[in-house]
């Protein structure tokens, strides 16, 4: 209501400052008359137009950039209409020049009262007595939002005394009073003239290099470092205070996020029954929250924690009560119990996330790997292809690529067994390799971070030993558009970057904690690889479909194949192998060598 009131204002304002200045106020009785009928007529119309094109309808932010096209847009047609009106009607006693000079003039007076409107809204606020004085490092886009907000907020924690810029050309730069002190070089003399502890880096796109190179810096200088988050993460809302944080070794690693073709993965997933096996971990928790939003008839969680299971019913439906029939307490490992809820639930897409993974832990006991990893899957599998389920998507690792241990030997075999089932089901049967994902539960992060907060040692196998990383909602996406992309019997492999040396993510943790931990080396688990690999040695794959994404064959191994008869498909019946059978039949799969190494550690134990 208010733009309305100056927009008329602003209408009557230019027909006076045009009538003084063009005619000084010299006219007829009759013009005077046609004046006031032409002013009138533009206030009407300009109300009726802009409600049109909304800009009283707060589709346009007061003073943004968008606005002034939408203004412009209504005061020609206002110009126009009343031009050729007046024109046609009016002529003999109408002036010509008002038609010809209000508008401009209307349009300049409008676009200045929105400008001083944002201006005032705009103005300082005074700072409160207790904000922390801080450098704000980068003058662009993001330093300038960022100026504006701790200008805009009286509460504000933070009083920036100054900028740092390596832009030489912004060396006499001034933004909202706050002026550019120097660049990288000078930077902890700037702090320590200004008595600043704390510096905010506020550089939207900057390189996991950039911010290492200046994290430490900052950290090594004692002084603590935030950093506004990439723009990917703020994509579709305005900045906020709240967006202010410390840098994590996500940031420093800087991994590139897959770009995911949202209308092919909706083709497939919207409206359809999805089930997600292993719902509760990092990986199926993720993966349900990102299937979620794009609007499955039915979303299955299949888990064998209650707890897991109660988490991300939290985190999607804001509740955890484990009362509907979509959260499922179950454990592929029981054929039986799954047939039953492929015969309630009739799944039409499926993502198997369900996995042992923790390899040390399967060295020791290589039977329940094999109970997990093949014999579950091969479960999923064997009742996916009896329901006929439309697309399969097994979640793998690089581990399975030239195994040498029981967790990347089950793994690998879970892949061929998804190739076979891809070559005799009727549905889209692949599976996704990638690697090490940042966070999860039992990861190195995890690990290393209560070992800091206990004051150490921090572990680290082996001062060269590196592994691929990526982060969770990367990991999950790669897996939704291996759905879309995907074919038959493939394995999807993620580009994921450079190997990051263990080692080097160890001493950034203990530097950036301000703690001084010692790091103690424990040397390679047995089977476990110095450095991992993301193909094996015989295969060859191309990026057909993404940039990013590598489509590789992968031989199918039937499920007869898995020896003695004892581990055989037995239709309608389940399989109870002794533990006598597998690890027979573990021996020709997985290799006697394992074996050695779990019965060595049993008897180190013994």
């Amino acid at each position: 209501m208010t733009m309305i009131l100056w927009d008329a204002l602003a209408w009557v304002g230019a027909v006076i400052l045009v009538v003084g200045s063009r005619y000084d106020f010299a006219l007829s009785g009759p013009q005077w008359d046609r004046i006031v009928l032409y002013t009138v007529s533009a206030i009407v119309l300009q109300v009726g137009i802009g409600t049109l094109l909304k800009l009283y309808r707060g589709r346009y932010r007061v003073g943004s950039f968008e606005e002034p096209v939408a203004l412009a847009a209504s005061t020609l047609l206002v110009a126009g209409a009343l031009g050729l009106t007046f024109y046609v009607f009016g002529y003999g006693s109408f002036p010509v020049g008002i038609a010809v000079l209000v508008p401009p003039v209307a349009a300049m007076l409008m676009g200045a009262a929105r400008w001083l409107y944002r201006a005032w809204g705009l103005r300082s606020r005074p700072v409160s007595p207790n904000a922390e004085p801080v450098l704000v490092y980068g003058a662009g886009d993001a330093g300038n939002q960022l100026l504006r907000l701790l200008n805009r907020d009286g509460n504000s924690p933070y009083r920036a005394v100054g900028l740092i810029d390596d832009d030489p050309a912004k060396r006499n730069l001034t933004l909202h009073g706050v002026p550019v002190l120097g660049n990288r070089s000078k930077l902890l003399d700037t702090a320590t003239k200004t008595d600043v502890s704390t510096v905010i880096m506020a550089i939207s796109d900057a390189s996991p290099e950039l911010i290492s190179e200046v994290s430490d810096l900052i950290e090594g200088s004692g002084r603590k470092f935030l950093l506004l988050p990439p723009v990917g993460e703020m994509i579709g809302r305005q900045v906020s205070l709240t967006d202010v944080r410390e840098v994590e070794i996500t940031d420093i690693l800087g991994r590139r996020q897959v770009e995911t073709d949202l209308t092919a993965i909706a083709d497939y997933v919207t409206s359809k029954r999805v089930l997600i096996t292993g719902a509760g971990g990092s990986i199926g928790s993720e993966l349900a929250r990102q299937v979620h939003k794009f609007g499955p008839s039915e979303l299955i969680l299949l888990d064998r924690d209650e707890s897991a299971l109660h988490a991300v019913q939290l985190s999607i439906y804001g509740k955890g009560l484990l009362d509907t029939p979509d959260m499922v307490l179950s454990d592929i490992r029981d054929k039986d119990a799954l047939r039953e809820i492929f015969e309630y639930h009739k799944p039409e897409v499926i993502f198997h996330a369900a996995a042992l993974k923790h390899l040390p832990m399967l060295e020791q006991y290589p039977l329940e790997g094999w109970k997990t990893n093949v014999l579950g899957t091969l479960n999923v599998l064997d009742l996916a292809a009896e329901y006929g389920v439309g697309q399969f998507v097994n979640i793998s690792t690089d581990k399975a690529a030239n195994p040498t241990n029981v967790l990347g030997k089950t793994k690998r075999i879970a892949e061929e067994l998804t190739s076979w089932y891809g070559l005799h089901a009727e549905g889209t049967y692949l599976s996704v390799r990638f690697g090490n994902v940042l966070g999860s539960r039992g990861s190195m992060l995890h690990t290393f971070r209560r070992q800091i907060r206990d004051g150490g040692p921090l572990t680290v196998t082996h001062p060269d030993i590196t592994r691929y990383f990526m982060t969770i909602p990367e990991a999950c996406e790669l897996v939704i558009q291996a759905g879309a992309i995907g074919r038959d019997g493939e394995v999807l492999v993620l580009d994921m970057g450079e190997p990051v040396k263990i080692l080097d993510v160890a001493k950034r943790l203990i530097t950036h904690s301000g703690t001084d931990v010692e790091i103690v080396f424990t040397g390679l688990r047995p089977n476990e690889k110095l450095h991992e690999e993301l193909f094996g040695a015989d295969e060859v794959g191309d990026r057909r479909e993404h940039e990013l994404i590598t489509h590789v064959s992968v031989p199918p191994l039937a499920p007869s194949e898995l020896e003695p008869s004892s581990l055989g498909r037995l239709p309608g019946r389940r399989v109870r192998p002794s533990w006598h059978s597998i690890r027979v039949a573990a021996i020709e799969d997985l290799g006697s060598d394992l074996y050695e190494s779990a019965d060595a550690n049993r008897s180190r134990r013994s």
